[in-house]
């Protein structure tokens, strides 16, 4: 039961979580539970802390409070949060993994759609963190190390993700991510004809009020939010649907699906985002067919991690790397490209 003397936190593992308890200080002045936490708990991030706030996970003096709640002297706080991945103990795993490349410091993965990425709670197992302790640990020069996720994407997702098999490698390409310098493509398939052809989303985004497992577009507001950069370009109309290219300058979760359905074009097959129903096209029921066939080859998300470039964080020189889209996403922009050729919608 490790103890934080300098703050009189007591800090258990309980799972998949972890339970922070202390007693506030007599001399405290009131302040917003939400704020007061961020200073108390280190390794806690402010998401984290006000997802374990909706959740009733905080707890004070016996009982649930709300984030506007302000401590007060001798107030008795409890409180859970997730661990993060690596507080997690990492079963490795023998799964085939898609690389691309790899050195001594980084590993290119091409993450197939449905693969998670990281352990976490319901998903201990089948994760690209666990198929790397496998790899990793079969290397005498890596041995004992963990690998380290320097970004992520989502698990219906497919594409290209950098791995950092160092610290000085992490600490790299971190500051890149951080700074913006790195160059990151995704291709889409996306409902609806843009206009116009080339743009810019800028915007905050935080989770929805009403689904926390969603996000949105919201008001200027660090405390909902976070500011997200997305740049777009339609590579090929369809009528109904459109292939585009998404740039990012940051990395928020679910960024380009929030964005593109802000723009009004939710990205196809997208469950969570309302892709996955008939959003533009005809009524005849052949038209329906083809659609429902298409969900059907692609029952996930039609977004795909084409390619990724940064300086590498050894030799300091620029490197990229490319994927091709996978199998169920080309069929489907096939299809969608013989149809517009055929009966031009």
């Amino acid at each position: 039961m490790p103890i934080n003397s300098e703050e009189n936190i007591e800090v258990q593992e309980d799972g998949l979580f972890l339970k922070y308890s202390f007693t506030v200080d007599k001399g405290q002045e009131p302040l917003r539970i939400d704020k007061f936490l961020v200073d108390r708990i280190e390794r806690a991030s402010r998401n984290k802390l006000q997802e374990a706030i909706e959740r009733k996970q905080v707890i004070v003096d016996g009982k649930a409070v709300k984030s506007n709640y302000k401590v007060k002297p001798s107030d008795f706080i409890e409180v859970l949060v997730d661990k993060e991945p690596e507080d997690l103990e990492v079963i490795a795993q023998d799964i085939p993994l898609d690389i691309r490349y790899e050195d001594d410091a980084i590993m290119i993965v091409n993450k197939p759609a449905g693969m998670v990425v990281h352990p976490g709670f319901g998903n201990k197992t089948g994760t690209l963190i666990n198929a790397l302790a496998y790899i990793l640990d079969d290397k005498e020069a890596h041995k004992g190390k963990r690998p380290w996720l320097v970004h992520r994407i989502d698990k219906n997702t497919s594409g290209l993700l950098v791995i950092a098999k160092t610290d000085e490698a992490m600490a790299h390409l971190s500051k890149q991510f951080k700074d913006h310098t790195i160059e990151r493509t995704y291709l889409a398939l996306a409902w609806g004809s843009f206009e116009p052809k080339q743009g810019t989303v800028e915007s905050f985004i935080g989770r929805d009020e009403y689904d926390r497992k969603r996000f949105v577009v919201t008001e200027p507001s660090e405390d909902r939010g976070k500011h997200a950069v997305t740049h777009y370009k339609i590579l090929e109309d369809f009528v109904y649907t459109s292939l585009v290219q998404c740039n990012l300058e940051t990395g928020r979760t679910h960024q380009i699906r929030v964005h593109l359905k802000h723009l009004g074009h939710p990205i196809f097959s997208d469950e969570k985002y309302g892709g996955n129903r008939i959003l533009k096209g005809v009524i005849f029921s052949k038209y329906k067919q083809f659609v429902d066939n298409c969900f059907s080859i692609m029952p996930r998300q039609g977004l795909h991690a084409k390619s990724l470039g940064f300086t590498h964080p050894t030799t300091k020189e620029w490197v990229q790397f490319d994927s091709e889209l996978p199998h169920d996403m080309l069929t489907v922009l096939e299809k969608w490209r013989t149809a517009a050729a055929t009966y031009g919608f």
